[in-house]
């Protein structure tokens, strides 16, 4: 079996993520979590962690910054957004599933579009097949794909375009 960049990367994000979660350095954690970064690595044999395509570049950091800065102030957007909805008595909902399109064309680009835009409240990405996206919108703001794309998904794009391709 031939170890790769992308298994190293993987293992060492499992790793890391057992680490901060169980919040100790303790030899007895650190070994359990070495054993379960290891099994799962070898289980997992593509290797897809969110570094694994991630450009290392300068342009490729300062977008992810950028990237989690506009993240954030879109969740907070739509959560005051969704907040004066549910409080409004005639509750101003217009839900429907929209298809748009994305221009990524990595995996995990397209990945973390598709959770940025789940995670985000009053959107949830229904599927995700190809370079479209379904999306339930609670309040659907534009029916065709052009207007659904720009209003949802180009803001995210702009910086994992520059951080994935």
């Amino acid at each position: 079996m031939r170890i790769g960049r992308e298994k190293v990367v993987l293992f060492a994000t499992i790793l890391l993520f057992w680490v901060l979660l169980n919040g100790t350095l303790a030899l007895d954690s650190l070994l359990v979590g070495l054993l379960a970064s290891f099994v799962i690595t070898i289980l997992y044999r593509d290797g897809f962690s969110p570094f694994t395509e991630f450009r290392a570049t300068p342009a490729g950091f300062w977008a992810a910054g950028c990237f989690l800065l506009y993240f954030s102030k879109e969740l907070v957007r739509s959560n005051l957004k969704l907040a004066a909805i549910v409080l409004s008595p005639s509750l101003p909902i217009n839900p429907g599933i929209i298809k748009v399109r994305t221009t990524l064309k990595s995996r995990m680009g397209r990945l973390l579009l598709a959770n940025s835009i789940t995670l985000t409240p009053g959107t949830l990405t229904v599927q995700l097949e190809e370079e479209w996206l379904y999306i339930h919108w609670v309040t659907v703001e534009a029916t065709d794909i052009d207007s659904a794309t720009a209003q949802i998904v180009a803001g995210y794009e702009t910086y994992l375009e520059v951080m994935y391709g």
